[in-house]
């Protein structure tokens, strides 16, 4: 068995994916899923790695990841301590699989990452050709942060789970993976649906009331027929398979007579 430590959730979150946590040794502050490895050593927040606790503990393998800007400076202390790392940068569903796969052949369990990598394609693929009989989909206004709006753009995994729950992000056409929005382009776009997952903060601590407050959102559909709905952020902001659990929830929500025969458990 390898050493592996992880140091961002989506990281953490492929392994479990892929049935090897036990091999996890340590994991990043903001790891918070699932409560079998909670008791390992932490190493750090994911933007601020303490590198020196991860040479002490002496890893076969450390996961690093691009997935949020300022990780960069992660990798450069791996590489001058010459610790060995993969580095994943996931932007779609696909790049996602790919990483599994990845995984898989560095810890010599590549047949078990294929089995995985099926698994999670098929599930895709179910909600991908249900999607595609439903005739009206929903505009999506997917809000990342609130000062300055953030959202995802057309590169970027969210557009992709709007499009299999049998909606649409507003923002699909722009080539980017995160873009800086103004409140008066959502407003004009009037979405359907106001979706706030806040990244790296819990839904507690959002307050739908001062989105409805921005000048002309009180006017927007979304507002209007109560629609604004606060997200479960490591459902949907973290690069790994659990975003198909995100997927299922946001289904039901848009299209529950058209999505219940692929979530009833």
């Amino acid at each position: 068995m390898m050493k592996i430590i992880s140091l961002c959730p989506s990281n953490t979150e492929l392994c479990v994916y892929l049935g090897v946590e036990d091999q996890l040794i340590a994991i990043d502050d903001y790891s918070d899923w699932p409560d079998s490895v909670q008791h390992l050593p932490r190493v750090g927040p994911d933007l601020s790695i303490n590198v020196d606790l991860v040479a002490e503990l002496k890893p076969d393998l450390v996961l690093a990841s691009l997935s949020v800007p300022g990780m960069e400076k992660n990798l450069i202390a791996l590489q001058d301590q010459g610790i060995p790392h993969l580095t994943f940068n996931p932007q779609s569903l696909d790049d996602i699989a790919k990483d599994l796969l990845t995984l898989g052949d560095a810890l010599g369990m590549e047949t078990r990452a294929a089995e995985a990598v099926h698994a999670y394609r098929t599930r895709i693929t179910q909600f991908e050709e249900t999607a595609k009989k439903i005739e009206q989909k929903i505009p999506l206004y997917w809000e990342w942060w609130p000062k300055p709006l953030f959202s995802p753009g057309g590169v970027n995994w969210l557009t992709e789970i709007s499009r299999l729950a049998g909606g649409y992000n507003i923002f699909e056409t722009i080539d980017a993976a995160s873009i800086q929005v103004q409140p008066d382009d959502v407003r004009k776009l009037d979405p359907a649906f106001i979706l706030l997952a806040w990244v790296g903060i819990p839904t507690s601590k959002v307050n739908p009331e001062l989105v409805k407050k921005r000048p002309g959102w009180k006017d927007m559909s979304a507002v209007q027929q109560e629609q604004l709905r606060l997200l479960e952020e490591p459902l949907y902001c973290r690069p790994s398979p659990r975003l198909l659990d995100g997927l299922e929830k946001l289904a039901l929500l848009l299209h529950p007579e058209h999505f219940q025969h692929l979530t009833a458990k």
